[in-house]
């Protein structure tokens, strides 16, 4: 099921207009109509952020209008909490962090959701996570599977390193890789480690979960 295109345009129009009642209006109206969380994942919240960091980059809005674009966005997921935890537990761990000097926490919040939506115990540990800090949680935890997120390309050498941390301590242990930044390259450095996996979207994640 597919959003259409005036539904959308409005939810956008709002978003940056800062109309918090009227997009959680067009969220709660989504679910009623049966849209899925990953549709509404995909085709609204993170279509709808990509669109406001272009309008950023053009000067057509100011950063506190996309810092609030964020804000509200990250109350309209946790709207769908109830939804997304209904699933019944599997036992199975992930823990997702964003890498240090990173800030762009969305993504990686979805990614902890998709799991928990199929029946994992997702564990967002956070934007700009220090790897040592990481490492002690992880230590804490074992989970089944570790998930990175990375947005900005110039913090591909934090990702780099924080993955060969990783790799010391939990050599077997399966990671996931994603985020806007590999649009610009870095799909390379991960060849370099063993079973670490990129994940371009929410399909290709909810894939990678059924394989």
């Amino acid at each position: 099921m597919e959003i259409e295109k005036d539904l959308y345009d409005s939810y956008f129009s709002n978003l940056i207009q800062g109309n918090k009642a009227l997009c959680m209006a067009t969220v709660d109206d989504l679910t009623a109509r049966g849209t899925s969380i990953e549709v509404i994942y995909t085709d609204l919240f993170q279509r709808s952020l990509y669109q406001v960091g272009e309008y950023w980059e053009q000067n057509k809005i100011s950063v506190a209008t996309e810092h609030l674009a964020t804000a509200m966005t990250e109350n309209l997921m946790i709207r769908l909490q109830p939804q997304i935890f209904s699933s019944q537990r599997t036992g199975k761990k992930i823990v997702v962090a964003c890498v240090a000097n990173e800030y762009h926490q969305i993504g990686a919040k979805m990614i902890a959701d998709i799991f928990e939506m199929n029946g994992w115990d997702g564990y967002f540990i956070g934007a700009g996570t220090p790897a040592e800090e990481l490492i002690r949680f992880l230590k804490s935890q074992h989970p089944d599977l570790i998930g990175i997120s990375l947005s900005i390309y110039f913090n591909l050498n934090e990702m780099t390193r924080t993955l060969e941390k990783i790799r010391k301590i939990f050599p077997r242990t399966t990671i996931i890789v994603g985020g806007q930044a590999f649009k610009w390259g870095g799909k390379d450095v991960i060849l370099q480690f063993d079973d670490v996996h990129y994940i371009p979207d929410i399909p290709g994640l909810q894939r990678f979960i059924n394989q």
